[in-house]
């Protein structure tokens, strides 16, 4: 079947991603469909996480009732105008069930009326012609064209590390989680992410021994800020190592893995705080738990996108867009090249804002060339001060993507500021809004060492609460107004931090913020 029509979009997966990206296009009268593989939305949550609990935050009682501030609050739920397509609505389970998020996806496809043709997985992605239309070919023969193609399929293949013996290891997505399995068991996991401490978590009841293997340290995610290092929810494993119940993590490199004639394997381990000791390990079992990667069997050679980080990422310009493919966006969890361990684009109360934000770009690039949505303010000090102190107390986006995310002021040399809301930094400083004179940008963001400041040592000195004099040093998320011209900072201004993220006191944050906007109208 070869579909007569010329796309202006057309999307590849209909997870999360993919379903926010589609009702965005939806709205603003795109030429569109989506491509999903599976029979149903979100099937990657059907399977994943293993142990099927999501741990993605849901606090549907928050004290306020201002929807805006409860997506704070709401790591799951899509972005839309319809209260009714909330996931706090579905559960009040802190760390939810999988299964209930694979029927929210459902029911968010269902109630946004999107054109998704399931069971169609994608086999072939082509360009016959340098500058022509993409053509994608799926398994059932189907054929269709669009302009635009968005990838938004996720991490999809397993990362499999170059280890001799490797393929004697099982596979995190095809691995039994029955700990019954693993009885009087020695068990090697490797790798140190989330997916790996659940799965010891899982065993620690059964397994007699269990090492968790890397190469790089554990890193923590209440300390470092982002999400994806390992959560609290996932670590009583640490207390079964340091506190000596036979279990350990082993730092350095599995150097490869010897089946045994009577069962089992000899791995070779060289460890990197140990002068690169090399010892030989017995385990019974060893599990794969290192990660995921972009699938990049479909694309032919014309449209192979350059990769990144061990090439589990294609390598994005800060439109999102492949930087050696024309046309070729990713949307979701591929986003997090951009800010590869640094925010939150990897996941989804982050990359619903930079899918939103995709989707104006889309739009700032197709045929009837729409603006960014905008409006006018006075470029008074007074005027901008209030506009910003509204917008970091409230803004959901800037609060989940903290730092790679910005509202943007644009000042020219006379007339009206205009204010742009949710625009990805990279992309503004990149001339994404066309900016003629100042430029600031407004985010929230912790200070350049708030990974390396134990916030449970009292002894360590730290900045005062609402204090505007020290207010540049402070470690804890709190908004940065940043000034430019011509891509170079001019002037920076940071808002105290405050215990309850209220940056609009008088004396502590809106003085200082006007006296800086009063300097800011000299440059």
């Amino acid at each position: 079947m070869i579909d007569p029509e010329l796309y202006d979009h057309l999307v590849i997966g209909a997870g999360p991603a993919g379903l926010q990206l589609a009702r965005h296009l939806h709205e603003s009268g795109s030429r569109y469909t989506v491509l999903e593989a599976g029979d149903a939305p979100g099937t990657f949550f059907s399977t994943f996480p293993r142990h099927r609990t999501l741990i993605s935050s849901n606090k549907p009682h928050t004290g306020t009732d201002d929807p805006e501030l409860n997506l704070r609050m709401d790591w799951n739920s899509l972005l839309s105008d319809d209260p009714r397509l909330l996931f706090t609505r579905y559960t009040e389970r802190y760390f939810p069930p999988a299964d209930v998020f694979v029927q929210y996806l459902a029911d968010f496809a269902a109630a946004s009326k999107l054109d998704v043709h399931y069971g169609t997985r994608v086999a072939r992605i082509e360009r016959p012609e340098a500058d022509g239309p993409f053509t994608v070919t799926a398994q059932d023969g189907g054929v269709r064209r669009a302009a635009v193609v968005i990838v938004a399929t996720g991490v999809s293949k397993p990362y499999i590390p170059p280890i001799p013996g490797i393929e004697h290891a099982e596979q995190y997505a095809t691995m039994t989680v029955d700990p019954a399995d693993f009885t009087d068991q020695r068990v090697l996991i490797l790798g140190k992410g989330n997916s790996a401490f659940e799965t010891a978590d899982n065993l620690i009841e059964k397994a007699a021994v269990i090492h968790v293997a890397g190469p790089d340290g554990v890193r923590l995610a209440w300390k470092t800020h982002y999400v994806g290092h390992l959560r609290a929810v996932n670590n009583n494993f640490l207390d079964t190592y340091q506190l000596k119940s036979q279990n350990a993590i082993l730092d350095g490199e599995v150097l490869d893995i010897i089946p045994q004639p009577g069962g089992g394997f000899v791995v070779r381990f060289s460890f990197v705080r140990a002068d690169e000791v090399v010892k030989e390990l017995y385990y019974d079992r060893i599990l794969c738990c290192t990660g995921f990667r972009l699938d990049t069997e479909p694309f032919a050679p014309e449209c192979s996108p350059a990769l990144m980080y061990k090439d589990r990422f294609a390598e994005l310009t800060s439109a999102f867009e492949s930087v050696n493919v024309p046309g070729l966006y990713f949307a979701g969890t591929l986003m997090q090249q951009r800010d590869f361990k640094k925010a939150t684009s990897g996941f989804i109360h982050g990359f619903r804002y930079t899918v939103r934000a995709l989707s104006r770009i889309l739009d700032q690039r197709g045929a009837d060339r729409k603006g960014w949505p905008h409006r006018e303010i006075a470029a008074t000090p007074e005027a901008l001060a209030e506009a910003t102190i509204e917008r970091v107390n409230r803004s959901s986006a800037l609060w989940q993507q903290f730092s790679v995310m910005a509202d943007v002021i644009l000042i020219p040399a006379g007339g009206q500021a205009r204010y742009f809301e949710e625009v990805p930094v990279g992309y503004a400083l990149d001339g994404g809004l066309e900016a003629d004179g100042l430029l600031i940008a407004v985010t929230l963001e912790y200070g350049p060492d708030h990974d390396k400041v134990d916030r449970f040592d009292v002894t360590v000195k730290r900045t005062a609460q609402d204090d505007p004099e020290t207010a540049h040093d402070a470690a804890y998320l709190h908004p940065v107004i940043r000034v430019y011209r011509d891509g170079k900072v001019l002037a920076e201004h940071h808002l105290a931090e405050n215990l309850e993220n209220h940056w609009d006191g008088e004396a502590t944050h809106r003085a200082p913020l006007v006296a800086f906007f009063e300097k800011v109208a000299t440059l």
